[in-house]
């Protein structure tokens, strides 16, 4: 039923990696997040909380350089590891602190000199403007539902995006203690859709904001649009709810492989909440930011 939808979505729709570590680790943490054009001016959408990714990296990503260039200078005397560890204090880095973050624009644009983010005051929404390039490599851009009286409970619609981060374009360099995206590689980010009926509005503040799908929403999708048999879109994932069904297992015996176990089970209803699409029209109009619309 999403055949030719998808095919048309997956012409604008777009991965952003990001991968990032914690101070005291070599090990590198993969993770996506979704994006989709709007026009042909580098203009996208995607959550505010995928966005904060993409402001946090430079001061995280200047600090620890900062940092970096301050360990290096230190001698390599008696008193380095005392050294070392005031300059932990003057950055607050602990074992888990996050020190790097950077992200990845897979099929977006040729190069990438500036990022102007735009973030809405209420709802997870951001507007992503990419700009300096020579060439936009992606093919088409989003039309949004003109008419919202068609968002109705039991409407059969669908989500695309990026949920598994099984990438492996990047790389930990020893030489500069740097985390790289590594270009020999290929960006395997495969597109992931996920279908599903619309079960109920959601309204915050006496305003219709939501649509809660009968399906999750998967990590990775958020940012990633909602849409119906003809690609039109109809709203963008953001989260996951976990409703408790009650029907909880307590020490109940099964076989297991022909062996007695006892189990514990807690069942919980997981649905997607979208933005809904006149919210995101209203937030591109705000920043006059040309769209296109179909009924």
């Amino acid at each position: 039923m999403f055949v030719n939808a998808i095919k048309d979505l997956t012409k604008f729709t777009r991965p952003m990696q990001t991968i990032s570590r914690a101070y005291g680790h070599k090990e590198i943490i993969p993770g996506l997040s979704t994006l989709f054009f709007v026009n042909e001016n580098g203009v996208a959408i995607t959550c505010k909380h995928v966005a904060q990714l993409i402001i946090s990296a430079d001061p995280t990503n200047q600090q620890f350089n900062q940092f970096r260039t301050e360990r290096d200078q230190l001698a390599k005397d008696g008193k380095y590891q005392r050294n070392v560890k005031g300059l932990e204090l003057k950055y607050k880095y602990q074992k888990d602190t996050t020190i790097q973050i950077k992200n990845n624009f897979v099929g977006a644009v040729d190069h990438l000199k500036e990022i102007t983010v735009h973030q809405h005051k209420t709802y997870d929404l951001a507007i992503v403007q990419l700009k300096g390039y020579n060439q936009i490599h992606y093919e088409s851009f989003a039309r949004f539902l003109k008419d919202t009286s068609k968002i109705e409970q039991g409407k059969y619609l669908c989500r695309l995006g990026y949920p598994f981060p099984e990438y492996a374009n990047y790389k930990y360099d020893p030489a500069t203690d740097d985390i790289l995206f590594d270009n020999s590689k290929q960006a395997n980010v495969p597109i992931f859709p996920i279908d599903g009926i619309i079960t109920r509005n959601i309204a915050e503040n006496n305003e219709l904001m939501g649509i809660e799908m009968s399906t999750p929403g998967l990590r990775g999708q958020s940012g990633g649009p909602l849409f119906d048999e003809n690609g039109i879109i109809y709203g963008m994932q953001q989260s996951t709810k976990h409703l408790h069904l009650g029907f909880d297992i307590e020490n109940k015996e099964i076989l297991v492989n022909g062996m007695k176990k006892k189990i514990h089970d807690y069942a919980f209803l997981h649905l997607g909440q979208c933005l809904r699409v006149d919210i995101i029209k209203q937030f591109l109009d705000e920043h006059n930011i040309k769209y296109y619309e179909e009924e």
